[in-house]
């Protein structure tokens, strides 16, 4: 913009009209600047690309409709179209929805260290998914599945000294917002969760900053595995892998509410209180945490 020149050569002693003629511009849109240099409108699209910039942050995998509906709810309404632009103008695509080069964009990078990982003396690296107690290790994931209203989410988060899922939170969109609320709920359930490890996967979600507090915020810590190696959250594929036979594929679903309510039963009914597990002993997660663990530190 060559206001600001004017301006500056102004101050030096060149008279305006000269430098507008010179420069080709006229004098009363100069002026205008010159009383009010940054215009509503640029003030509304700087508040505008904030908010779409912070959900950007929050859930990178997400296009711009979703950012928009993000923006709105953070207060800052605008169109579809205006959405699309400033989008496009910073480059703020889709983790998933655009490919930067023939085999697509790269994970993001882990943001805690993997802390389930032992290497053997022969250099290999497995995973060790073990607890001496409850609360000192946790593994999450999410899953998806279609309704005849569109996909449901599952976020879930499990204890690996009793196989008990200790919260879980169910939504129609995959947000960070998600596996907070997972974390929040088994948080809230568990009491006292200060120094227990979260192990998850690299998945966005729980990448986001909002994640990352949440777990600063309960005093835990979190752990990572590697990009594309299922084998690292084994635990926690293996219970949606009893949901998806279960409930998930049992049939089709109309709603998203039937099938929520449908795992909600399912997770509290029968798998903590009436599926005997090898691992625990031929008990089930209720039972082996009634016997394993004091009356004063059992979780509700």
């Amino acid at each position: 913009m060559s206001y600001p020149l004017v301006r500056d050569l102004a101050a030096d002693g060149i008279p305006v009209t000269v430098t507008c003629r010179v420069l080709k511009i006229a004098r009363q849109p100069y002026y205008r600047w010159l009383a009010n240099p940054v215009t509503d409108t640029e003030l509304d699209e700087a508040y505008r690309a904030n908010a779409l910039f912070d959900a950007h942050k929050d859930d990178p995998e997400f296009g711009y409709r979703y950012l928009l509906d993000e923006a709105r709810d953070a207060g800052e309404p605008m169109a579809a179209r205006t959405a699309w632009r400033i989008c496009s103008t910073n480059g703020w695509w889709s983790a998933f929805g655009k490919k930067r080069d023939k085999n697509g964009k790269k994970p993001g990078p882990p943001v805690h260290d993997d802390l389930c990982a032992v290497t053997d003396e022969k250099g290999r690296t497995r995973h060790e998914f073990k607890a001496d107690a409850a609360n000192e290790l946790w593994i999450g994931d999410i899953t998806e599945h279609w309704t005849g209203e569109g996909k449901l989410y599952v976020c879930a988060f499990k204890d690996v000294f009793s196989n008990r899922i200790v919260g879980y939170s169910i939504d129609s969109r995959m947000k960070s917002r998600l596996a907070v609320a997972a974390l929040n709920n088994a948080a809230a359930r568990r009491g006292d969760v200060a120094g227990c490890v979260v192990h998850t996967d690299r998945g966005s979600q729980f990448r986001s900053r909002k994640f990352v507090r949440a777990l600063g915020r309960h005093e835990m810590v979190g752990s990572m595995g590697r990009v594309g190696a299922a084998g690292d959250n084994a635990a926690m594929e293996s219970f949606f892998s009893l949901l998806q036979k279960n409930v998930l594929d049992r049939r089709a679903w109309a709603t998203r509410e039937d099938l929520r309510i449908a795992i909600v039963t399912w997770i509290e009914r029968t798998y903590h209180r009436r599926r005997r597990q090898d691992g625990l002993g031929r008990l089930t997660p209720i039972e082996f945490e009634t016997i394993m663990t004091t009356p004063a530190t059992q979780a509700a």
